[in-house]
Formats: structure tokens, sequence, C-alpha cells
């Protein structure tokens, strides 16, 4: 391994060069372990170097490579031996990973969970609503204020779907500024995004059926999957790069799969970003599979989008759901969906479920997206988002680094969109009994036990850094975050 190794300029030619310009050094020396372990110079449980080793060999630090190893531990590649280092898990990854269709239950904790609290926290981090403290959100309001005053003078009508007219316009630019072709003529408007992955769910599957979700999931999507009676196979997603495209093939072989459900842009609740060549991979080794696109963190990437997989596919089979909770307020419920060939039987059920949408709500809000605010709205929470990340990191490894305990033993994975951070630690911590203390402190958190359906997230919890604000004296409520954190890793 000595001589293969060399130092950082070697180990940049065997990384693709735009990688090694866009990349962290951990992501350059993770790399290069796994093109290592892949190429079959290690096998089943052989020890890898150590980290003193491949520091000085690689002219990175220390906490550089030990980033990189915990990285390939969490995709399931390597594991630690406690004074002994790490050694290879490759060749059973997917065997271990790769569990069973089962049915969810997570209704009776996430309704404990994702109630209010009665008292104003000192630290809000568990909630995934968007920061509404922005003059833009004032002009909403004061928009759909005035639509209000103006119902007495308007006749009572459902609106029915697919929707107010000029909201279903307003709605098909604001994707079209996403890079995706859509007509007013594609369009139907939703009670939010999760009804739309509702009426997608229904009009393609029956109770019993097995539907794929990244892993970790959503718990939103893991809720209807309960609601609906259907069965969820959980694919084993990278925290940077998303679902892997091998896992699924493998899952496809074993069960018979109805529908997929992913979120290349910004998945709740890692934050991972689909690579274009695994959006690519993705359509080619689905099959005629539908496929459910989850884009609500979309519009809030720091870089240029990538394509859409609804805009790469060229069979139809995509369905395309997004909303204007993550980037205006998610108590307004107005999503939309881009529902192909099951256009009809989605609006035949949006129909008879609701007779129609909220006519203020969609008046409203539609004349206030003709303003061009919207925009200039989007953009300027981008910039804060990216400032809070970098503001919060900051401030937790700065308290997390008193802690022996826990010092170099965790990882944040930073978004690059969206306002969610995921962080795990040490495998035997419970983010649960995390979370049920840091309520106790005013502190909400949100514990990886709902992000998946076999508790295999148990050490990992989520935060959202959309309300944490810079100007705030936060450093006190962090230091308790930080103690809380420290009792409870081994």
């Amino acid at each position: 391994m000595g001589t293969d190794v060399g130092n950082l300029v070697k180990l940049t030619n065997l990384i693709d060069q735009e990688k090694w310009e866009r990349s962290s050094k951990y992501i350059l020396v993770e790399s290069y372990l796994l093109k290592i372990i892949q190429s079959g110079a290690f096998q089943d449980n052989d020890k890898l170097p150590s980290i003193r080793k491949l520091s000085a060999d690689l002219c990175v630090s220390k906490n550089t490579v030990i980033r990189a190893y915990q990285e390939l531990e969490a995709q399931g590649y390597v594991y630690a031996l406690p004074k002994s280092g790490y050694r290879v898990s490759v060749r059973t990854k997917l065997d271990t990973m790769l569990m069973e269709p089962t049915c969810v239950d997570l209704l009776s904790l996430c309704k404990d969970i994702l109630s209010y609290p009665e008292y104003k926290e000192c630290l809000p981090l568990g909630s995934a609503h968007p920061n509404i403290n922005a003059p833009a959100i004032k002009s909403l309001y004061a928009e759909i204020g005035r639509h209000s005053r103006q119902q007495v003078y308007t006749s009572s009508h459902y609106q029915l779907p697919p929707g107010n007219k000029l909201l279903v316009k307003q709605l098909a630019k604001i994707t079209q500024d996403l890079g995706i072709s859509a007509s007013t003529d594609d369009l139907l408007v939703t009670h939010g995004a999760q009804q739309s992955i509702s009426l997608a769910l229904r009009a393609m599957t029956r109770s019993g059926d097995i539907v794929a979700v990244e892993s970790p999931c959503y718990f939103g999507n893991l809720l209807l999957l309960e609601s609906l009676g259907l069965k969820v196979i959980e694919i084993p997603s990278c925290s940077r790069e998303g679902i892997s495209p091998e896992a699924l093939e493998q899952a496809m072989k074993t069960w018979d799969i109805k529908v997929i459900i992913v979120t290349p842009n910004f998945t709740n609740p890692t934050g991972a970003v689909m690579p274009l060549k695994r959006r690519q991979k993705l359509l080619s080794i689905s099959s005629n599979i539908p496929i459910i696109e989850d884009d609500v963190f979309g519009a809030l990437a720091h870089g240029t989008p990538l394509p859409s997989l609804y805009s790469l596919d060229i069979q139809k089979r995509v369905i395309y759901v997004n909303s204007l909770s993550k980037t205006l307020d998610s108590r307004l419920r107005i999503g939309w969906i881009l529902a192909g060939k099951y256009r009809e039987k989605i609006e035949k059920y949006l129909l008879c479920d609701n007779m129609g949408g909220l006519n203020l709500l969609h008046s409203g809000v539609a004349t206030f997206l003709t303003s061009g605010k919207y925009r200039t709205h989007t953009s300027k929470m981008i910039r804060n988002y990216q400032s809070q990340v970098q503001y919060f990191c900051l401030l937790l490894n700065k308290v997390l680094s008193k802690y022996e305990n826990v010092k170099n033993r965790y990882q944040i994975h930073k978004t690059q969109g969206s306002f969610l951070l995921w962080i795990r630690l040490p495998k035997g911590t419970d983010s649960y009994e995390l979370y049920r203390e840091c309520n106790q402190h005013k502190i909400s958190i949100l514990p990886g036990t709902v992000f998946g359906s076999h508790n295999q997230y148990k050490h990992c919890f989520r935060v959202s850094v959309a309300n944490f604000d810079c100007d705030n004296d936060w450093l006190p409520a962090m230091e308790v975050f930080g103690r809380l954190i420290s009792q409870h890793v081994n």
C-alpha cells in the first residue's frame, strides 16, 4: 500500500480532475480508498492502512483521514474495530444493508415528535420550515389579506382542478426557471407536495405493493406508505450522491417494485445531490418502473441546477412534484404535480377528495407571484441559508471540540442547497433519548429514528438552520446542546 500512495499529487491522478478542483481533501482521500478497495487489493475483513500512515503518505491531516474513513463507514464499505483501525466490508455491503420490504409503523412516534411546543424554543432546530422573516413574506400575506377583503364581493364557487388559472401559469413559470419544460396543460395544483406524492401513489399502486425509497428517507414519505398500506424497500443511499443505482438494481431482481420515490436535489435528511451520471444510470436501470421525483428543495441550490429526472426521462414515466413550502412558507400548503400519463386519474382524485382548491390562498399567492418578488426572495434566502449553515457548523464544531469522547467522532453532512443538516454520532448513540433531553432544555432536533423503518439511524439526527439567526447570541444554547450530545456519546 505504501508504494502506491505517495502524496496528494499522485492521489489526484487517480481521481477525476473536475472532482479534484471542487472537492475537499477528505473526499479525495475517500475516493482514493474506495478505488483501492474496489480494485480487489483488499479482501473481506482485511485491515486498511492506519490513520497515521495515510496522513503521512498523503500529506494530509489525521482529521482528514478520519473523516474519509467515517464517510466510508457510513456507506458500509468499511467498519471500525476498537483499537484496531478500519477493515474492509465492501463484499457484503449490499447484502447487509438491503433489507426486505416491510410495513411502516412510525405514526405514533412521529405524532409525538412533530407536536408543536407551547413554549418558545431557545434553539429551534427541529422543524424544516423556511425562514419567513423577510419583506417578501410580509408582501405575500398583505396580498392574501387584500384578497380576503375582496371575497365578500365575489360569488362563492369551488376552485376546480387544475387550479386558479393565474396560479397555474405562475407555477409553470417557476418550473421552467428550474430548467423543466412545463406548460399550463401539464400542471395540477395540489395541497402541498405531500398530497402530490400521495395522489401519485394512489394512481399507481394498491395496498400491499412494494415502493422503493432512499435510505435514510424523509419520514413524511414513510408515513404516506404506512397510511396507504404499502410496503417499503429501503435502498442504501450515499450522503453526498443519493440513492445507489446498483443496490436498486439488486432489489429489482429480488422484489416486484411498483414505484420509486427519489429526491435528486438535496435529499431530506442528508442533503445529497445526485450527480448527472447517477441520474442517467437510475433511469437506465429502473426499466419501466414509474418514478416520483420530489424537488421541493431544488430552487434553493447554491449553484446551477442539474437536469431533473423528469427532463431526462424519454419514457414519460417520471412524475415531478414541487411546492412553495420550502421557498415561501410551509403554511401555504400549495404544491404542484406534473403527472404525465397519470394526469387524468390524479385530477379525478383531486376533484373527488377536495372538490377543488383553496380559493383565497390560490388567488392571493398567484397575484403575489406576478410581482417578481419570488425570484428576488429565493436568491436572498439561498445566500442567507448558506451563511447560516456555515455559522451553525462553526459553532457546533467549537462546542463539541471541548469533549474528548465526541471530538473527531461525529460527521456533519453539509448541504449545497436547502437548510437541513444530517449529523452522525458514533454507533450506539440513542438520538431519540438525546431528542427527549434536548426538549427539556427547549432545544429541538429530529432524531434519526424517524428516517428509517428499521431504526437503523438511531445514532443520527437532523437539524434545520433556516431560523438560526447569525445576529443573535446562540452560543449559550449551543454550549448546552454540545454538553447534551457529549453525555449521550459513549
